[in-house]
Formats: structure tokens, sequence, C-alpha cells
């Protein structure tokens, strides 16, 4: 053999190592950590759609489904869908709200009482507001805010929290502390210069006061009586409408189509409240049903929910009858969604650090602990709601979510039943979960009809 070994046995040597380290390359690969689908960022999947499940004790269980059919967005999603890269960075200025020097808390800001949640968890942050030193209206004796004390909402209720924002409120060092929030929260998406214009205008007594004509009324009663209205199928077929229009004030909110539903949901509006987004997409989603734009009377006034300086841009030239040159508004003639003849005093905007302390102090729910905590906030409704409890002195809701949801469809005027949708930028259960809490309360009363 003279040492060498057979050609045949070293071909069949070096055969058999190239599959051991072929079998040794794949259990390498197989084997490797894999992220679970669960936790990835939502971030990842921006340009799709996320629904949010919930189990019925609420355990933070979540669950994001990519929807694959092409589904009609609900208002709500179409407001987050657009503005939602501003909304995106509020999560990176949390950290940055955070560490805000005591220089910068001007005598107008407060460190309000103890919080739902804990200043120390990473998903709370700008417990701090300014302070509005409004007197009340009324001498009502069974007032909300007197009641409030009595019950579970003591500490969480600020009854000196701005609700509206007005010329008297913007000045550089608010800039600076409110720049440190985006979205619906702050002015981090509105220039300054947007801003100072369009809250310049906002200097009569119709844009500081909720209630502003309620001094002129010849037949005032004791208390203010306020009807809050959603949009839920619970109110068709309720026979309700005549009972919502003799409150001193009816707020409405997003698509509230009235034509043909009068009976069930009366026909007056006193407040409607919006953002440019949810306005404009209800026009589109809702027109089948008879919805074409705000409702338009002499006793209506209009309440901002600003989400980025497209609200205030169409404020300023609705308010001033100029026409808008540039953004998704922009027309060459002046905007009319409210009428021609539309004035200053028909406008109000909510304070962003109202909605903050909502999302922070009512509403602090599982999904900021998730990935859709940069874009979750409370709905345009239940702004809308907890703004008249914070000013009206007793509150009629109807139209909001109740526990025996799953009987309605979404809406009173549709045609035809569509269930309820949940998404992961509103959480709609604790929400409902809030209203039958603040019925329990005495703080509300709340439509059911079970």
């Amino acid at each position: 053999m003279s040492g060498r070994l057979p050609s045949r046995l070293l071909l069949w040597f070096i055969g058999l190592l190239g599959v051991v380290l072929l079998t040794l390359f794949v259990v390498c690969v197989t084997t490797q950590t894999q992220v679970p689908w669960q936790v990835m960022s939502l971030k990842r999947l921006s340009n799709k759609h996320f629904r949010f499940f919930s189990d019925k004790n609420d355990s933070s269980y979540l669950e994001y489904q990519l929807s694959a059919e092409k589904q009609l967005e609900t208002v709500e999603e179409h407001e987050q869908n657009s503005s939602q890269k501003s909304i995106v960075q509020d999560s990176s200025s949390i950290q940055e709200s955070r560490n805000e020097s005591k220089s910068d808390q001007a005598k107008s800001i407060t460190n309000s009482s103890q919080p739902v949640a804990k200043p120390t968890e990473p998903d709370f942050f700008g417990d701090r507001y300014a302070t509005d030193d409004i007197p009340s209206q009324t001498n009502c004796s069974k007032n909300i805010r007197k009641h409030v004390p009595q019950t579970r909402f003591a500490e969480m209720f600020l009854p000196n929290i701005p609700v509206l924002q007005w010329a008297k409120h913007f000045s550089p060092e608010e800039y600076q502390r409110l720049s440190h929030y985006s979205g619906a929260h702050g002015w981090g998406s509105v220039s300054a210069e947007v801003l100072n214009s369009s809250l310049a205008i906002l200097n009569t007594t119709a844009n500081r006061l909720m209630f502003d004509d309620w001094e002129n009324r010849a037949n005032r009663s004791e208390c203010i009586r306020c009807a809050v209205v959603g949009n839920g199928g619970i109110l068709n077929g309720s026979s309700k409408g005549k009972e919502i229009d003799e409150h001193d004030y009816v707020f409405r909110v997003n698509g509230a189509a009235l034509t043909g539903f009068e009976n069930d949901v009366g026909s007056r509006t006193s407040f409607y409240t919006f953002s440019t987004n949810t306005m404009r997409n209800s026009m589109r989603s809702y027109a089948h049903v008879g919805y074409r734009g705000p409702p338009i009377s002499k006793e209506t006034k209009y309440i901002f929910l600003p989400d980025h300086d497209r609200d205030y841009i169409l404020m300023t030239a609705a308010s001033t009858h100029t026409a808008i040159d540039k953004g998704p508004e922009r027309s060459k003639n002046p905007p009319s969604y409210f009428g021609e003849d539309v004035t200053v005093e028909k406008f109000k905007i909510y304070h962003p650090d109202f909605i903050r302390y909502l999302r922070n102090r009512f509403l602090h729910s599982n999904l900021l602990r998730t990935g859709a905590r940069g874009i979750y906030r409370p709905s345009t409704g239940a702004v809308m709601l907890l703004a008249a409890i914070h000013t009206c002195d007793q509150v009629d809701a109807y139209g909001f979510m109740t526990p025996d949801y799953t009987l309605y469809s979404d809406h009173y005027y549709d045609k035809q039943r569509h269930p309820v949708h949940f998404y992961a930028n509103h959480d709609m259960r604790m929400e409902m979960r809030l209203w039958q809490e603040l019925h329990n309360a005495g703080l509300i009363n709340l439509f059911m009809r079970q």
C-alpha cells in the first residue's frame, strides 16, 4: 500500500466531511432565537390597520390583526391614519418632558394632585397643566363639580383645568412647555407663528367660555343641563329626540347626521366637536346617510380638537374669510364648512393640556404599555363628554357605548347592521367602563336600554 490511502476511500472521507459540515450549518440556522410576532412594534407595520381585542376582564391581552379585507375605515381610524406621523412623536418626547427643569415651571403651571397612574411609570407623561380661574356661571346646588369630592374621581379631577384655549394662553414660555408634546396633547405639531396668529384671533368672551350666551338667556334655569349625543346604534329606535332637544345645550360629534333621524336624536346642535380630519372624513364616509358637513344654525358653535396645524389654519381662514394657500384644505375661496357668514365668535378650541389630562388621569389605557402607545388618545366622543362634565352642571349622555353594545349596530344611522369594531388608537372598552363608573357615581346620567 506504500502508506497512501486508496483514492476511493479518500473520496468517501471528503464526502462524509461535507455532509457533517452541511448538517451543522442547518442546525445552527434553525435553532436561532425567534422574535415572537406578537411583540413586534406597530411602527414596522405603520401602513396597516390594527384591531384591538380584549377579554372580558381586560387583563391587558392584546392581539393585533392585519386587516386583509378592504373595509370602510371608521372616522376615528381615518383621523389617526392621517396624523399618525405627528402623533408618533409623542413617545419620543416623553423622556424630554420628564427632564424639564424647574425654571420652566411658570406660575400658571401646577403640580397636580395624585394622578391615577404613578408619574414614575414610563407611559405617564406631563401631569402638569395650566390653570384657569373661571367662576361658575350658576349657583346650581346639584353641580357636578360639587359632587365630585364625594366620589372616587376626587383625586383625579381638576376643577381649574383649562378646557378651552384662547389668546391669553400663548406665550414663548408656554410654547416651550407644550411643544414637548405632539398631536392633540400639545403644540409640538404646530409652529409658533401659526399658533400665535391663530390664538390671537380667539380673544372674545365667546372663545373663552363654553356657555358664553348663558347670561343673555331670558329663561335661565338654576342649572345648566347638557345633552351629550354620541353616534352609537343604541339610539336607533330610541325616540329620545324630543328629550334631547329640551336640554339647555346639545353637544354632537363627527358624523352627526340629523335629517330623517330627529325622532331618535333630536334636531338641535349647540356645540359640534371635531378635528379637521374627522370632519372631512365624516363628510366622505357618511354622505350616503345624508351627512353633508357640520350642522349650521344660529345656535351652533364649533369646537376644534386640534391634532396638528391643519386645525389652527382652518379655524383662522374660516373666521377671517380668507383662502387657505397650502395643505389639504387649500382653495381659491375661503372655507365654507361653517356657513358663509360665520364669525370668530362661533369657534372654540380644546386646550391640549385638557386632552393630555384626560389621557393621563381618566383614560390611562394599557395600550400605553404596547406598541400602540404612539397613536393612542381618547376618542373625540370621549373628549366631548368629559369636556361637558367639566363645564356643565348636569350631563345626560346618549349614544355612548354600553355593556350590551353587541345588540346594536355601530351607528344609529346605519342602513345595514354593522358590528362595532375596535382599533388600537382608542380604548373603547375602557371608555365604556368609565361611562358606567361616572353613571354609578351620579356624575352623569347615561342612556341605557337594558
